[in-house]
């Protein structure tokens, strides 16, 4: 019988549960134990593909074609292991499901409720994931926070598995804030208090409190929580400020709370067994030595907008000894008449992430080419691949009013057009070219040297692609296409072998980085951004 976490939070949003549910999942791992984990998101949308990045934060995909909430990135990052479509759960996903058994006649006679009828149908969908992954135990982070509305059928499904399962194999972490105020220092756990008392209306009684604040919980702060919400104090965890996220799991482990967990679930007290996750997290600290890194996007007031692109750049850095320093710059304001270049000019290296519409696109266009002019490090992701090739054409090729058949449907050159087998699809969820897929790479080429080996297997997420049609003309230029997939029919990779580093993927390299182990294209990009620093350096010396 697998034993089931479940992970809510309370006070605010954006506490860090996923990184506390991740966390705790990879110290479960390290002893021994074989662990999967599963966000549910109460939103009504089926999945996260059709919401805004500024509203919810990155879209993550996995191998299977999902499109998926960021925690699922945190997931993946930790427990180094693939998920799917199954372990996001949304109340779009349950809704839809019940309606449509109940149009198929699955309820005759029964009038459809949320209990038991939507309840039972969450709880199926959780049991599921230990099912298919064959788990010891499965962390269930219940997004939002403890009060909203939208939450509570998934609260009151965790109610009654605690019911069902059992107070042995069940176990709920509440993850809450503990605030200073800035006037006279003194932790306040009165939204803590609260928290756990709308937790409790619910009927759901926390078994950890996971304590976020600036600084570590006073002893005296910690008996206060453990008296007003009825928690045992070895239960109350503090999760203080860090300046990496890989430094968590330590942190709940030095608190104690795997000898807790194991106390709680009764499980043998077994050792955690950190093999080189201590010396994989300290290398995202210990560096002194700074890369600046530009990530120009149309979505950089949100950086969980690009969280993936974030870490994926911290992974390379800290595997080159390295502190990548990352600058958002806003696409739109190169499009202003007048606007000049400066802003870019303290950075390293440019990394123009992906992204979709017209908003900003000019300007990502007009960067490419400053790049690619100026001996800047470019790196291009997706949409970044795509305008890259349009950078290109416009200013190398001379191809006049060149697009992307997306921005301009009537562009007289569209060296990016819509893949063939989109232009019958009228729904736009789940409908892109997602998932994984095996790419072939050209030997001899910049990609080849990275990844030192002729097949690789990348994340995808798009409608549009490369017009092969104006190969040639590119390739006349100075381009060299270095790797293919689908028997040739895709181009996935572009690069300029005259140019220090300028290279574009249609794949979204970011979604398999790990930290300890650097996406070779994120490790090659920072790695020459370094090399332009010293450049930059030995000029200034001169």
């Amino acid at each position: 019988m697998p034993k089931w976490i479940f992970v809510t939070g309370g006070v605010m949003s954006g506490l860090g549960k996923g990184i506390v549910a991740a966390s705790i999942a990879k110290l479960l791992t390290m002893i021994g134990l074989r662990v999967s984990a599963a966000k549910i998101d109460p939103y009504l949308n089926v999945d996260a593909g059709t919401l805004n990045p500024i509203a919810h934060g990155e879209v993550f995909v996995c191998d299977d074609g999902s499109e998926c909430d960021m925690d699922l990135g945190h997931y993946e990052r930790f427990l180094d292991k693939p998920l799917t479509r199954y372990h996001n759960i949304t109340s779009g996903q349950i809704y839809l499901k019940v309606i449509n058994d109940e149009r198929k006649g699955k309820y005759l006679g029964q009038c459809v409720q949320i209990i038991p009828h939507l309840t039972n149908e969450i709880k199926r969908r959780i049991r599921l994931v230990a099912e298919i992954d064959n788990s010891d135990c499965v962390v269930v982070e219940c997004g939002g926070t403890v009060g909203d509305i939208e939450s509570l059928p998934f609260l009151e499904a965790l109610r009654q598995m605690r019911l069902e399962e059992g107070s042995s194999n069940t176990l709920f972490v509440h993850v809450t804030l503990v605030p200073a105020l800035d006037v006279v220092g003194e932790q306040k756990t009165k939204p803590t208090q609260h928290s756990v008392q709308e937790l409790r209306r619910i009927g759901i009684q926390p078994d950890i409190i996971v304590a976020r604040s600036e600084k570590p919980l006073t002893k005296e702060v910690k008996s206060k929580i453990a008296l007003f919400t009825s928690v045992d104090l070895s239960s109350v965890i503090s999760n203080p400020d860090v300046e990496s996220i890989y430094s968590v799991p330590e942190n709940l482990a030095s608190e104690g709370i795997v000898s807790t967990i194991c106390e709680k679930l009764q499980l043998s007290n077994r050792e955690i067994q950190w093999g080189d996750w201590k010396e994989i997290s300290e290398s995202f600290i210990k560096n002194k030595e700074e890369v600046r890194i530009a990530i120009v996007g149309k979505y950089t007031t949100l950086m969980d907008s690009y969280v993936s692109v974030n870490h994926a750049l911290a992974h390379a850095g800290a595997q080159l000894g390295l502190k990548v320093k990352v600058g958002w710059v806003e696409a739109e304001c190169f499009e202003n008449q007048g606007e000049s270049y400066n802003e870019l000019e303290k950075y390293h290296g440019i990394l123009v992430p992906g992204g979709f519409g017209k908003r900003g696109s000019e300007g990502k266009i007009m960067v490419a080419n400053y790049c690619r002019e100026k001996g800047i490090p470019y790196l291009g992701l997706c949409f970044g691949f795509q305008l890259a090739l349009v950078s290109f054409a416009r200013y190398a090729c001379n191809l006049e009013n060149a697009n992307s058949t997306e921005l301009e449907p009537n562009t007289p050159h569209p060296v990016v057009d819509l893949l063939p087998e989109q232009r019958d699809i009228k729904d736009l969820g789940a409908t892109m070219r997602l998932g994984s897929h095996e790419i072939n790479l050209i030997e001899g080429t910049l990609a080849y040297r990275l990844y030192q080996r002729k097949v690789i297997k990348e994340r995808h997420r798009h409608r549009y692609e490369f017009n092969q049609n104006y190969k040639e003309i590119f390739e006349r230029n100075g381009v060299v296409f270095s790797g293919f997939s689908d028997g040739g029919k895709r181009v996935e990779i572009m690069e300029i072998p005259s140019h220090p580093f300028y290279l574009a993927t249609q794949y979204h390299a970011e979604f398999i980085s790990r930290p300890g182990r650097a996406e070779p294209v994120f490790l090659g990009f920072v790695e020459a951004s370094l090399k332009r620093k010293y450049v930059i350096q030995s000029i200034i010396h001169v």
